[in-house]
């Protein structure tokens, strides 16, 4: 297997994944029965020093129950009916991870309504106070 490259600056070599080969459930018929297709994608994540720390908490909370107890990232694929694509679509969905990890999310800026935006709410909630007050009946007669 060769390295895993993610972006121009991080590139996963291969002696950090393995990966295996187990039965599979879905389409293939008879070859599924056969061949061990689906395929195991590990990545000893919490050994690994490609990725900078803060890029490594934020995949470790995006992976979820992909990262097991030891700190490997386990990535499945099945879809495929043979086991080469499927490693390849392993490959891509362990690349795209990381490639979120690595995005840094903007920081929120927090904004206040414009006098306009506040002007046409209280306009709005007014229009509809006076059409529910249009709907009440005076029974004090």
């Amino acid at each position: 297997m060769e390295d895993l490259t993610v972006t121009r600056n991080v590139t996963i070599p291969a002696r950090e994944l393995s990966w295996t080969a187990v039965a599979s459930g879905g389409p293939g018929g008879q070859n599924v029965n056969k061949v061990a297709t689906k395929v195991l994608l590990r990545w000893g994540l919490a050994s690994s020093s490609v990725l900078p720390e803060w890029a490594r908490e934020r995949l470790t909370s995006l992976a979820g129950r992909r990262l097991d107890s030891d700190g490997n990232l386990l990535i499945s694929a099945s879809s495929a009916r043979s086991q080469d694509r499927n490693l390849e679509l392993a490959r891509e969905r362990l690349a795209g991870l990381v490639r979120t990890a690595l995005d840094r999310p903007k920081a929120r800026r927090p904004t206040r309504p414009s006098k306009a935006a506040k002007r046409r709410r209280l306009d709005d909630k007014r229009r509809v106070s006076q059409k529910k007050a249009g709907r009440r009946v005076g029974g004090d007669d």
